[in-house]
């Protein structure tokens, strides 16, 4: 029998009384510190519940755009006038023990804590509404233990100065729900064109489901998770006994009529289309959720040149007939900066505010062709290259498969003609030989480095712009264009600052990268003057001769149309601008007025937009050289030479042959001469006559 010492028992007394006292001294502590904290919450008063200061945003003149909704221009409405079936989906989803606790839900962090420890990552939340509610009011959403604290008293302060309903009223009106949503009563009216107190338990418990991530839950946006989501909710309900389960069955089934928001609950600012993206933009710069920028009280400086902005929605007015149903979209832009100076996105964004510049993928057609061009110079080509223009059949894809292309209004010149005419006259023809003779690729390529994203099939129609693309994006091509091959993208924010003043994002300047040579970037630029230029017209007018006599300075553009779009997108050395009008459903544009809208939109624009300053020139760079040729034959234009235009080629490519009377262009041929390299290509291509 084993006896245990008397000294080991007297040594065990007292390591439990010692245990004791110290397990009484941390609970008095903890007592004593949570009174602390009680007493200075209740000291300290009820924090405001006001929303804080509006995010503004200002022209780059200073001036004010407008600013968000987020202040005392957010709905609110009191709980009493919130459909119980909102507030009982939202509590089942967010925090069932809502009203069981004081701010924390000691039991729900235990178990997330457990759920995240057996999954080693992050899967659970357990943070309360009062603490959601503390988090979106005062603080970031920056992941700190400082920012953490600050929420742990702020939820205390909550709970001890306000009641449990107006903490869960407050909540409801400023959660964020997607869609510049804030609150429930804005969120009904957004998606479903009623107020909250209508909400059914269907429509309630799909809204109850969009805050946990709005562009992920949102069900004009991904209605397949929208639709499991609010299953999810549903269930929830009936497991905390808010509803029965054939209520829940029963709700499911029930289809959802989405509706936008009423005319009158459209935000009133200037330029909308482009506040819309500066606000974008300036969530990304900052890394945050949009929501996020609603509690910041920021001040956003953008790239807006206000008096630009009404020019163009002047233009756009004054050019398309009232009763048109066509729509339109516009962007003007810096070439050096990529700063956006205006934006038309839309005809009435109260109507609609989908963006068609930066948000509609549309065919781009013929204003693809300076890429394609510039390409082609890079990969041998000079304006004086000459090749056959007449009816062609391309086979491809080893004689598998074949493409036709034609010219506008079956105009063709059946004999060669040069790349100087050929972009001036948007020449199909050409445009799809020489796509081919460089090789599909080279298209492919130097579309998706000048920033176009789409998918780009490398197919001989993949020249006549196919490929859909949005006008951002050939804006921003251009522009590279125009400022000798430099990267830029479109910028839409240059400065923003904290509710302090203090500086959170500043555009630095910085040397951009060379994208593209300089020397063919140039020639290309040239090249597109043409269209403007009636000398070049030989078997059918420039593309750009119905605009050119209101012209009075130097522009480079391209035009492109298809059934459904038209496109004209040009440049300054100053500012590049695109146009596109269309329908935005499958409807063709069959009016002749209305096919010639994107010209004249652009044209008037231009020039309104340019008055009083001073007329500037293309600058060529070092390594192109000028001469004077015969746009016809691509000779050097001699003293008989019937009719001669200025023409840059890159230094070393220019013509020697020279033109000195008016006889017939000797045919060039180009299109016959392959290297080795390309003989393997060109067994794969014949052309039909």
């Amino acid at each position: 029998m084993n006896v245990i010492h008397p000294a080991r028992i007297r040594q065990t007394i007292k390591l439990v009384r010692a245990l004791f006292f110290i397990s009484l001294l941390v609970l008095t502590l903890l007592s004593i510190a949570a009174g602390i904290i009680l007493l200075a919450a209740k000291l300290q008063g009820p924090p405001s519940l006001n929303v804080p200061q509006s995010t503004i945003l200002y022209a780059s003149d200073e001036s004010k755009m407008g600013e968000t909704h987020y202040g005392e221009k957010r709905y609110w409405t009191s709980l009493e006038k919130i459909s119980p079936y909102a507030v009982k989906a939202t509590l089942a989803i967010e925090d069932r023990h809502y009203f069981e606790h004081h701010g924390f839900d000691f039991k729900r962090i235990a178990g997330a804590a457990l759920a995240d420890l057996k999954a080693m990552a992050k899967i659970q939340g357990a943070s309360t509404i009062t603490q959601q509610y503390a988090r979106n009011l005062y603080l970031s959403h920056d992941k700190t233990w400082t920012r953490k604290l600050t929420e742990a008293f702020y939820t205390v302060r909550l709970e001890v100065n306000y009641s449990k309903e107006q903490i869960l009223e407050g909540y409801l009106n400023t959660i964020y729900y997607g869609h510049g949503a804030y609150g429930i009563e804005a969120a009904a009216k957004t998606y479903f064109g009623k107020s909250a107190e209508d909400l059914t338990l269907a429509e309630a418990s799909m809204l109850a489901g969009i805050p946990k991530g709005p562009s992920q839950y949102s069900p004009l946006l991904n209605a397949e998770k929208a639709k499991e989501r609010q299953k999810l909710i549903l269930k929830a309900m009936v497991h905390a006994k808010a509803i029965k389960p054939e209520q829940a069955a029963a709700a499911e089934k029930i289809p959802l009529a989405f509706t936008g928001p009423k005319e009158e609950e459209a935000a009133e600012t200037d330029a909308p289309y482009f506040y819309d993206e500066a606000l974008k933009e300036s969530a990304r710069l900052l890394g945050v959720e949009q929501a996020a920028l609603s509690t910041r009280g920021l001040k956003i400086y953008t790239t807006l040149d206000p008096v630009l902005q009404k020019k163009a929605e002047r233009q756009a007015e004054k050019v398309i007939d009232p009763d048109s149903g066509i729509q339109t979209g516009m962007m003007a832009m810096d070439p050096d900066t990529g700063e956006v100076k205006a934006l038309v996105g839309g005809r009435d964004y109260e109507k609609s505010p989908f963006n068609r510049v930066t948000q509609a993928l549309r065919q781009p057609g013929s204003t693809i062709k300076p890429l394609l061009y510039y390409a082609a110079i890079k990969d041998g080509f000079t304006p004086s290259t000459m090749m056959v223009s007449k009816p062609t059949v391309f086979e491809y894809d080893s004689g598998k498969s074949s493409y036709k292309p034609s010219n506008y209004n079956d105009y063709y010149a059946n004999g060669p003609i040069t790349m100087a005419q050929a972009i001036a006259l948007s020449d199909n023809i050409y445009a799809v030989k020489t796509h081919l003779f460089i090789g599909p690729d080279k298209l492919a390529h130097t579309a998706r480095s000048a920033g176009l994203t789409s998918k780009m099939p490398e197919i001989p129609s993949l020249a006549l712009g196919t490929a859909p693309a949005r006008l951002e994006e050939i804006v921003n091509a251009y522009g590279i264009l125009a400022n000798g091959g430099k990267q830029i993208r479109p910028v839409y924010v240059l400065k923003i600052e904290d509710s302090a003043g203090n500086i959170v994002y500043k555009k630095e300047k910085t040397k951009a990268k060379q994208l593209f040579d300089e020397q063919a970037a140039f020639v290309t630029t040239e090249l597109m003057t043409g269209m403007f230029d009636p000398k070049l017209n030989s078997y059918a007018s420039v593309t750009g001769g119905k605009i050119a006599k209101q012209l009075t300075r130097s522009y480079a553009g391209k035009s492109g149309s298809t059934e459904t779009d038209s496109w004209m997108v040009g440049y300054s050395p100053e500012l590049v601008t695109g146009v596109w009008t269309g329908y935005d459903r499958d409807k063709t544009i069959d009016q002749v007025e209305e096919k010639g809208y994107a010209k004249a939109i652009w044209a008037g624009f231009m020039e309104d937009a340019l008055k009083g300053k001073p007329l500037k020139e293309f600058k060529p760079p070092e390594g192109v050289t000028g001469a004077y040729i015969n746009p016809e034959n691509g000779k050097l234009a001699g003293p008989g030479c019937p009719v001669k235009r200025f023409v840059y080629f890159i230094s070393g490519t220019e013509p020697t042959d020279l033109c000195i009377g008016p006889a017939d262009p000797e045919p060039n041929d180009h299109e016959k001469k392959t290297d080795k390299k390309k003989e393997s290509f060109w067994k794969k291509l014949k052309f039909w006559e």
